[in-house]
C-alpha cells in the first residue's frame, strides 16, 4: 500500500492537495502532519478539524520550542535579514520539512509532499530539506505539478466539500512566534493600499497609545533573556514582546521582494517582536564588538540571511558562517533601552560590561587623551590622495 506524508496547513493548497494526492497520484493513504511553530491555537484546531472532515489521519508536531532555541536565537545572533524581511517563514520551513522526514521514517512512507505552488520560494525551502533529510523519498508537489491557480483550487474545493475558511478567501495568511504574513488577492497589484483589516498584531499606529512606552532587554551572548527585569522563557519572552511593541504598531513591512525565481513581490509582514529585539542587538554590538569584527560580520550576515531566504540550512558555508557568528556572540551581553510611539522604535540607551566605550578617552571633559598625539596620525591622513 502507497503511503506519503503531506506537509498539512489546514489551508487552502495542503487541503485540496489530499484528494488529488489520492486521485491524480494514486497514493492509498495520505498523512497529514501539522508541524507547530507557533501557530495561533485556532489555526490547529482548524488543521485538525479539516483533517478529520477530509478522513484522513493527522500529526501535529510541536516544535515551537525547538524554532525559537535552535532557528530563532541563531537569526537574532545573525542579525537576520532580507531586503527588510526578517525571515520568519523562511527559516521555519527547514525546520518544518525535516519534521515530515522524521515522521515519513516513523511511518515507513514512500513519499512526502508539500502544497507549494511553483511561483513562490517554499517550494525550495522544503524541497532543499526534503532531498538532504530523507533522500530516498519520493516529492510531490500537486498544486505546482498540476499547475493550479488560486481559483481553480477554490472550485475544486467546492467540488470536493472542502470548506474555505473566510480569511482564507480574502488572503493568504501564515503565522508562527516570529512572524506574519499576509499576501495575494488585491495585495498583489503593488499599487493597491493595504486595508487595516489585513493586520492582526500590530496597532494602528495613528490608533497606538499616544504616550511612549520604554522597553528594556537584556541580552547574554546575544540571546535575549529578560524584559523590563523580569527573565522569561523563549516562547513567553517571544509572545510578550509581540504583544508589548505590536500594541504601538511597531514592526508592519509592506514591502517588493525579490524572489528565488527572480520575481518581483509585493509582500506584507507583521513582526513586532523580531523589529524590537534585532533593533536592540544591534545596538549592542556596536558598544561592545571592534569596527573589524562589525563590519566584517555584517558581510557575514548578508551571506547568512541570503542562505536562510534560499532554504539553504545544510549548505556546510551555513555551518561555517554560524561558527563565526556564535564567536563574535560572548561579548555581547547587556541591556538596551527601546522608546516605542506610534509605529516608530528606537534605541535610547544601552549598557554592557563588555563595552568597548571609554568615557575617559572620549570626553571633551577629560585629557586622559592627549589631543596633542593625534597631530602626526592626521598628518598623514589622506596622504595617497593628496599624491595624486
Amino acid at each position: 500500500m502507497s503511503k506519503i506524508i503531506l506537509a498539512f496547513s489546514g489551508g487552502l493548497d495542503t487541503s485540496v492537495s489530499v484528494p488529488i494526492l489520492k486521485e491524480k497520484y494514486e497514493y492509498d493513504e495520505v498523512i497529514a502532519a501539522t508541524v507547530d511553530v507557533g501557530q495561533p491555537k485556532q489555526g490547529i484546531k482548524e488543521a485538525k478539524k479539516s483533517a478529520k472532515e477530509i478522513g484522513i489521519e493527522h500529526h501535529v508536531i510541536d516544535a515551537k520550542e525547538e524554532f525559537i532555541e535552535d532557528y530563532i536565537y541563531e537569526l537574532i545572533k545573525a542579525n537576520g535579514e532580507y531586503e527588510g524581511y526578517l525571515l520568519g517563514h523562511a527559516i521555519a520551513r527547514p525546520l518544518i520539512a525535516k519534521k515530515i522526514c522524521e515522521l515519513s521514517d516513523q511511518k515507513n512512507a514512500d513519499a512526502v509532499a508539500h502544497g507549494c505552488t511553483g511561483k513562490g520560494n517554499d517550494q525550495f525551502r522544503f524541497e532543499a530539506t526534503f532531498r538532504s533529510e530523507c533522500p530516498e523519498r519520493d516529492i510531490v508537489a500537486p498544486i505546482r505539478e498540476l499547475n493550479l491557480t488560486r481559483e481553480e483550487e477554490k472550485e475544486y474545493a467546492r467540488e470536493k466539500g472542502i470548506k474555505i475558511g473566510s480569511e482564507e478567501e480574502k488572503w493568504s495568511i501564515d503565522e508562527n512566534l516570529w512572524s506574519r504574513s499576509i499576501e495575494g488577492s488585491k495585495l498583489e497589484d503593488p499599487n493597491y493600499q493595504p486595508p487595516e483589516e489585513i493586520y492582526s498584531w500590530t496597532q494602528n499606529p495613528e490608533k497606538a497609545p499616544n504616550e511612549p512606552e520604554y522597553l528594556e532587554i537584556d541580552f547574554k551572548e546575544g540571546i535575549p533573556y529578560k524584559i523590563d527585569g523580569k527573565k522569561y522563557k523563549p516562547i513567553k519572552l517571544v509572545s510578550k514582546l509581540n504583544e508589548k511593541v505590536g500594541r504601538h504598531g511597531v514592526g508592519r513591512v509592506d514591502m517588493i521582494e525579490d524572489r528565488i525565481l527572480g520575481l518581483k513581490a509585493r509582500e506584507n509582514y507583521e513582526h513586532p517582536a523580531a523589529t524590537a529585539l534585532l533593533e536592540a542587538h544591534r545596538d549592542l554590538e556596536n558598544l561592545v564588538l571592534s569596527r573589524k569584527e562589525i563590519k566584517f560580520k555584517r558581510i557575514v550576515e548578508n551571506e547568512w540571511s541570503e542562505l536562510v531566504y534560499n532554504g539553504l540550512l545544510n549548505e556546510p558555508l551555513f555551518e561555517d558562517l554560524n561558527e563565526f557568528i556564535q564567536k563574535t556572540q560572548g561579548k555581547v551581553n547587556g541591556k538596551v533601552k527601546l522608546k516605542l510611539y506610534k509605529g516608530g522604535i528606537k534605541v535610547v540607551s544601552r549598557k554592557s560590561k563588555d563595552a568597548l566605550y571609554s568615557e575617559d578617552l572620549v570626553s571633551f571633559d577629560d585629557k586622559t587623551l592627549d589631543q596633542r598625539d593625534s597631530k602626526g596620525a592626521v598628518k598623514y591622513h589622506g596622504l595617497q590622495s593628496r599624491l595624486e
